[in-house]
């Protein structure tokens, strides 16, 4: 099965099947198949226009949105006559963790005549996927890689021959050529 036929498929789900019903038999394949197109179409449309309005808030996790959004995509699914797919539920908790940066965020860099503290935004940036209340680096030799970039098809490695174990790697924000 294709990606286009899957896609219309996916879409006829969300479509009101008793359009289809009373839709006048159309004479040959091509003719049925254009028509039921069309009413797909519209229907992802509608469907689109009113999940993407102001009125479902931006549809974010743990918002007014989101529900709003659960809420129609089940009374859809209750009106196609679709079961629940997750025991009596049509929906799924899935839990969502954000991971955010105070904007007071500093990088202190000491060395044996040398000593500077970083402000966040304006002259660093930092991020970990760790998923803890606070993290601190100390004490931490740091390498340059330039970008961090490894593009074997371009002969391009910015970690040849430089040893990151147990160091924290500085690269450069954007790409080669970004700033000009």
């Amino acid at each position: 099965m294709n990606i286009r036929l899957l896609c219309l498929l996916g879409a006829l789900a969300l479509t009101n099947t008793d359009a289809l019903a009373d839709q006048e038999p159309a004479s040959g394949v091509a003719a049925a198949e254009r028509g039921n197109i069309k009413l797909i179409e519209d229907a992802l449309h509608r469907h689109t226009a009113i999940l993407a309005s102001d009125a479902f808030g931006g549809r974010a996790p743990a918002t007014d949105g989101e529900a709003l959004t659960t809420a129609y995509l089940v009374k859809q699914f209750k009106a196609l006559g679709l079961a629940p797919g997750n025991g009596d539920s049509y929906l799924q908790r899935v839990p969502v963790t954000e991971l955010s940066i105070d904007a007071g965020a500093t990088l202190a860099m000491k060395g044996k005549n040398f000593s500077t503290q970083l402000e966040y935004g304006d002259e660093m940036v930092v991020s970990t996927e760790k998923q803890v209340e606070a993290t601190a680096l100390e004490d931490s030799k740091m390498v340059f890689v330039g970008y961090g970039i490894v593009a074997q098809e371009r002969n391009w490695n910015d970690y040849a021959g430089v040893d990151v174990r147990g160091k924290t790697v500085v690269i450069l924000v954007n790409d080669p050529g970004y700033a000009t």
